[in-house]
């Protein structure tokens, strides 16, 4: 039985007002000895009764986080929401006033997660001949769509115990980025779903443990969840806590798309008693992950530290995750890879349009490689030192529809993984108050009366439902292609307008390495210069 809590605070003010003009009109019409005086009061009584009583309800219904943290004066934005279809730009514009993502992509990912039909009127509404417009090829002998869950395996010949995974799953957000409620719900949602939730680096917490969804543990270079008093790695406590079932692969992060080599932030605002002692960081402070590793300093290092936590964790499928920089960089852990005999079961590659709840303005939008080109860039090394077979690949970065993951799995990756599409299904609004613990939906807060608002057994269906309904549109992309799985998907199947009078494929814009040829040497621009200048022994090119 949920207990109904109206704490002093100025979002709770309308109702408060309502109520108070109610008690007030009640008294007058009830004690004023004037016979005429609850006729004056009547109607006034009738207009803040109903507001009140039209508040309480908002406080105590489950569907709509914003109204149980603003009662009433929530209901002005759904009422600005039912003009909105009438409103072009404001429904069908991209990025243009600033906002991190497509309202229109928000708005399907809603449909989908309520279960509401999210079918469009009058067709294609982008400008098919502006630069940069992508589509899918479709067949004349299109396929009926599979019932297939597009599933992959994920686990190199070093790793005893491989992993069936969804080609679409929960991308890194921690918890204390994201409230108790938002993790229980995105949990639970992947047990339902059978999808696997990523923890971030912010530990894995009794939030995931509580709801039994499959956990891939994120390990960053503060070692949150597997620390010593001064910060380093503990490889004792990560043992410990790998070898928990509900932890099906271990993911060591070595770069956040949003934010490359400024390490993770979680403001002092959000770090409560509960977090400190997860992370084992110190109240009052922000919680500020090194930019690097002290763990490792060199690629042979790192794929060393790598084949550590895959044993450590009992065989389990380890791999990393980064944003890609320098591109002798990444190529230098492939040379390590082949020197070492060590592999990676699996590599996510962020793209610096990731998302994020806190970092700097020109982190978030001048560095780094966008997802694409450093999804095919893995993509192609990996080919090149014949390691692809062995190794799955994920993408992350503005993934939120099957069309995202389509075009991303024609140009290289295996599956990919979510964070804003998942946000959205819990109800975000991308109110941008990620970073000051003042979440009106419930989503990404500390404080546990805003945290009340997210309705945990509501919001494991919408989260369900968004997976279940997204897999169904890509087996309808896919149906539509001629094609029966992901794995099908190649360049050739994807077209770009490069001017107004000109049209590349993907496979034109994305040129393919063959098997081995980094390896016996190669006249690939993009590769030859940066091969040489890699090395296995340090992150530092050879000049």
């Amino acid at each position: 039985m949920e207990t109904l809590m109206l704490p002093f605070s100025p979002r709770f003010i309308v109702l408060t007002i309502c109520a108070v003009v109610t008690a007030l009109l009640l008294g007058i019409g009830i004690f004023d000895h004037n016979p005429k005086a609850f006729d004056v009061v009547l109607i006034p009584l009738l207009i803040f009764g109903g507001l009140t009583l039209l508040g309480i309800r908002d406080l105590t219904q489950k569907g709509h986080a914003v109204l149980r943290n603003y009662p009433i004066s929530a209901h002005m934005r759904f009422l600005l929401e039912e003009i909105r279809p009438e409103m072009r730009q404001y429904f069908f514009e991209s990025e243009k006033d600033g906002m991190p993502f497509s309202r229109d992509i928000r708005a399907v990912v809603y449909q989908r997660a309520k279960m509401q039909l999210d079918k469009r009127p009058f067709g294609t509404q982008e400008d098919v001949y502006r630069n940069g417009y992508e589509w899918m090829h479709h067949s004349v002998a299109p396929k009926a769509h599979s019932n297939e869950k597009f599933r992959i395996t994920i686990g190199g010949p070093d790793c005893t115990k491989p992993y069936s995974a969804s080609v679409f799953n929960i991308s890194a957000m921690s918890f204390g980025a994201l409230s108790p409620n938002a993790v229980r719900a995105l949990n639970a949602g992947a047990k339902k779903g059978g999808f696997a939730h990523d923890t971030g680096e912010g530990g894995f917490s009794p939030y995931h443990a509580e709801m039994g969804g499959d956990i891939i543990w994120e390990i960053g270079s503060g070692y949150f969840g597997c620390r010593t008093r001064d910060g380093k790695f503990n490889p004792d406590e990560f043992a410990r806590v790998a070898a928990t079932d509900q932890i099906k692969m271990v993911e060591l992060k070595i770069s956040q798309g949003a934010k490359p080599g400024h390490g993770g932030v979680l403001p002092a605002a959000k770090v409560s008693e509960e977090i400190s002692k997860i992370r084992g960081v110190t109240m009052g402070e922000d919680c500020i992950s090194p930019p690097c590793h002290s763990a490792f300093s060199t690629p042979i290092e790192m794929m060393q530290f790598v084949g550590n936590m895959r044993k450590l964790a009992g065989g389990k499928p380890a791999g990393f995750k980064m944003c890609i920089g320098h591109p002798w960089e990444f190529l230098a852990i492939c040379k390590a890879m082949l020197k070492t005999g060590i592999y990676p079961d699996f590599i996510v590659i962020d793209g610096n349009e990731g998302g994020t709840g806190a970092a700097p303005l020109e982190f978030m939008d001048h560095l780094g490689m966008p997802m694409r080109e450093g999804v095919n860039f893995v993509h192609n090394a990996l080919v090149g030192i014949n390691a692809r077979d062995r190794i799955k690949l994920g993408a992350s970065g503005k993934i939120a529809t099957a069309f995202d993951m389509a075009r991303a799995m024609a140009i290289g990756a295996d599956w990919c993984n979510s964070a804003r599409g998942f946000m959205f299904s819990l109800g975000c609004i991308q109110s941008l108050s990620c970073h000051t613990d003042r979440c009106p939906t419930g989503v990404t807060t500390q404080d546990p009366i805003r945290n009340r608002a997210l309705y945990v057994p509501h919001k494991i269906e919408r989260v369900y439902n968004y997976h279940h309904s997204t897999l169904i549109a890509l087996a309808e992309l896919l149906g539509a292609a001629g094609l029966k799985h992901p794995q099908e998907l190649r360049p050739i199947h994807f077209s770009q307008r490069t001017s107004t009078t000109e049209v590349c494929t993907f496979a034109q814009l994305y040129p393919t390495l063959q098997p081995g040829e980094l390896i016996n040497g190669t006249d690939d621009i993009r590769f030859r210069d940066v091969w040489r200048m890699a090395q296995a022994e340090s992150f530092s090119p050879v000049m």
